[in-house]
């Protein structure tokens, strides 16, 4: 895998005061996790200041290994991410299930489970709460488990090895899962898989978090070589896009809940047209008012602006540097008004910028050191 994701999340926190009499509104917890082993990785909780976009840490959690992705559970209670001592070495990996504060961002370990794949890359856990989905980059598979009552994993209940290749050499000879989305209607579950350029589509009960193949349409194919690696649903439901770290571009599809049907409808480019050197895209996230689009390119160390037509296809807003290099994975205030990027490579920070009504990005501020950060979440 060329480079690593990142991930923050954000938990709601009770209001402050300002001074003796001016309450404050409500800061949301950011939670970074650092890519990084030994005492080194773990996970960070941060406040945020809305207004201004500020991040000030309050709680770090040190001593998980490489916990490449995270996610929190839909009731904040539980904290699911890769803790693994080698990550993408020869023997399977694991993933940890915690306690979580959303107040504080403390973290109470209850258990691991294997994850029967290596480079464990990607976490995801169905709106219900009850199904929580892996994808696995260097295996080329993925796996499911079912949330107990008390938060913990079941024994893994799906497994299932993807098998393939692609047209690039270097990167398609195999398999590659990279990430995981679960349909609005939670019917559905689609991987993205870099090595073989599809998507693979799975039907999930989520009472069981049982995967199986979807009858009606077992894979859509990406465009040759694409690699596809993160997808996301547009809040109408409509529309899936999906980023292409090969060729360094989206693709929009259509969806159609009747079967779980995808049709591919428009790719773009992700960088200007006179570039000429080398970037691998890695993350991207829409607004929560359905207009906006963003996506990180690593390597041209920057983030492209997308507009969304009322057709669903993408128009380039703008390409603006990401203030780090590696720009990884994305997270977006509830109220659209703030973009968080986790740039994971050379020294780690996470940079702030305010979305105008246009969808452009302004710096927030300079950016906050992190080690090597790999994952961002927002829950507000």
């Amino acid at each position: 895998m060329r480079a690593w994701t990142v991930c923050l999340c954000v938990g709601s926190l009770f209001a402050g005061v300002v001074g003796m009499t001016t309450p404050a509104a409500a800061e949301p917890l950011v939670m970074v996790s650092s890519f990084a082993p030994g005492e080194k990785g773990g996970l960070h909780a941060f406040r945020l200041d809305p207004s201004t976009g500020s991040l000030k840490k309050v709680h770090s959690q040190p001593g998980i290994e490489n916990p490449f992705f995270f996610a929190i559970s839909p009731d904040r209670k539980f904290l699911y991410a890769i803790d693994v001592p080698k990550f993408g070495g020869p023997e399977p990996e694991r993933l940890a299930a915690f306690r979580f504060d959303a107040n504080s961002g403390a973290l109470e370990l209850i258990g691991r489970q294997t994850t029967k794949g290596t480079a464990s890359c990607f976490v995801d856990i169905d709106p219900t709460g009850s199904a929580v989905l892996v994808a696995n980059y260097s295996s080329g598979n993925v796996i499911s488990y079912a949330r107990k009552a008390d938060g913990s994993l079941s024994e893994p209940v799906s497994f299932v090895q993807h098998a393939g290749s692609s047209v690039n050499p270097a990167r398609q000879k195999e398999p590659h899962a990279h990430g995981f989305v679960i349909s609005p209607d939670n019917k559905y579950a689609y991987a993205a898989d870099l090595g073989i350029d599809q998507l693979v589509a799975y039907t999930l009960d989520v009472k069981t978090a049982t995967l199986a193949s979807n009858p009606a349409q077992p894979f859509v194919r990406t465009p040759p070589g694409a690699g596809p690696r993160h997808l996301i649903f547009h809040p109408n439901g409509k529309w899936l896009y999906v980023i292409n770290e090969l060729t360094n571009s989206v693709t929009r599809f259509q969806y159609q809940p009747e079967g779980g049907l995808l049709t591919e409808r428009q790719t773009i480019s992700t960088l200007p047209g006179d570039f000429t050197g080398t970037s691998h895209t890695a993350d991207l996230k829409i607004t929560p008012n359905g207009k906006f689009l963003y996506g990180t390119n690593r390597g041209h160390d920057s983030v492209a602006a997308y507009r969304i037509a009322e057709t669903g296809d993408l128009e380039l807003i703008e390409i603006v540097p990401s203030l780090g290099k590696g720009p990884q994975n994305l997270a977006i205030t509830k109220s659209g008004g703030l973009l968080l990027c986790a740039n994971m490579a050379g020294d780690g920070s996470v940079a702030v910028f305010k979305i105008g009504a246009d969808g452009r990005l302004t710096s927030a501020g300079a950016p906050v050191d992190v080690v090597s950060p790999a994952c961002i979440r927002i829950l507000e």
